[in-house]
């Protein structure tokens, strides 16, 4: 475990506060909610514009990319600001399953110098990801965590529940041999759209036969499996950081509309029973953003002490995001259970990804395997 000198720096730099600041102006400017509910609803809830600007334009999809890859140059933390803020509108972006999962993933494998890998097809892909010209998925179901066993093969039913591969131009595909890059649009590949909770987050299946993988581009043989978990250890990592800005959001609207609200000729926020519960919901979301810190801190700085960071934001702050997104429904009213206000997707976000790239159940009982207490439900010795 880390010592005292080794304590994290949860608080936000100044570079990271403007980047806060130009990605939440970029979100509001954006922000149409009809038009986002419709987009929803028609199963296509991509903005491709938004994501130009957001990639290319601010530059945040490079932000985990070396300098001499293309890329930003940043850190875990600064991709952490930029989930916390999509978290908190509800964006539909592949951010997330993109510019940090399938990044990491490339950038794990194996390098011939420091930053820089050794197979030029995976340095071209990591460009072609900075720059955003290119979205990339790994081909797991979504639920898979860092420790989820990985399947030798694709199964012959397909990858279930792929998150945004339908949107993706490159599909990283694990195998027994390695892992490859497909072409979702190639003979022999599927993407069949699934029906999910979150509309805002589309899944599929993704069937990719012997003869599409042959074809595929063989980016990388034994470091595979180290990467792929790689990448998705950085994914849970900083999905606690997405769930922490969905939070602040419910929080932050649940506010408004009790201040705005009347009944009795009193605003409904002044009512004491309501107070309580929104006092205690940012109790919650102030030790989620401590945990959510704390695990982009971990990542960014190589510290032996991630895993358990990460486990320990999963397991937390999942929870608060729910609980935000509930007290934002219910204390809403009637105006909260309709399909015209957004706090439903709020709610399908966040139950969602309670249980994407390992459920909460699963944090736990990685938390208590690494500080060796018993398992929840485990009988005592």
């Amino acid at each position: 475990m880390s010592g005292p000198d080794d304590a994290p720096d949860l608080l936000y730099s100044e570079a990271e506060d403007d980047l806060r600041a130009a990605v939440r102006s970029l979100l509001t400017d954006r922000a149409d909610v009809p038009a986002a509910l419709a987009r929803a609803e028609s199963g296509a809830p991509y903005d491709t514009a938004l994501w130009a600007s957001l990639a290319t334009g601010i530059g945040a999809a490079g932000l985990l990319v070396p300098q001499a890859l293309g890329g930003q140059g940043a850190s875990h933390r600064e991709a952490a600001v930029v989930l916390e803020e999509l978290g908190r509108a509800v964006t539909p972006a592949p951010y997330l399953t993109s510019s940090v999962i399938a990044t990491r993933t490339l950038l794990a494998l194996g390098e011939a110098v420091p930053g820089v890998p050794a197979v030029p097809a995976v340095a071209e892909l990591i460009r072609a990801l900075a720059e955003g010209r290119t979205v990339a998925v790994l081909a797991v179901p979504f639920s898979t965590g860092p420790d989820t066993p990985l399947p030798d093969a694709v199964p012959d039913g397909g990858i279930r529940a792929v998150a945004e591969a339908a949107i993706a131009d490159v599909l990283l595909v694990p195998a027994a041999d390695g892992l490859y890059a497909v072409d979702p649009a190639a003979p022999g590949v599927t993407v069949r759209a699934r029906t999910p909770l979150d509309l805002t987050r589309p899944l599929s299946t993704v069937t990719v036969d012997a003869g599409a993988l042959a074809a595929g581009t063989r980016l990388a043989g034994g470091t595979a499996r180290a990467a792929v978990r790689s990448g998705l250890l950085t994914g849970a990592g900083l999905l606690a950081s997405e769930q922490l800005g969905l939070a602040e959001g419910c929080l932050e609207e649940t506010v408004r509309h009790t201040r705005e609200r009347h009944q009795f000729n009193r605003p409904i926020g002044s009512f004491q029973a309501l107070k309580h519960r929104m006092a205690h919901l940012w109790l919650e979301v102030v030790s989620a953003r401590a945990a959510a810190r704390n695990a982009a801190d971990a990542l960014a700085t190589g510290s032996p002490d991630a895993p358990m960071a990460v486990a320990v934001a999963q397991a937390y702050c999942g929870r608060v995001a729910v609980h935000a997104a509930e007290e934002c429904v219910q204390l809403h009213g009637g105006i909260g259970m309709t399909w015209e206000h957004p706090a439903h997707l709020s709610l399908k976000r966040a139950k969602s990804v309670e249980i994407a790239l390992g459920s909460t159940g699963s944090h736990r009982e990685k938390v208590a395997a690494l500080t060796a207490l018993p398992a929840p439900g485990a009988p005592a010795r």
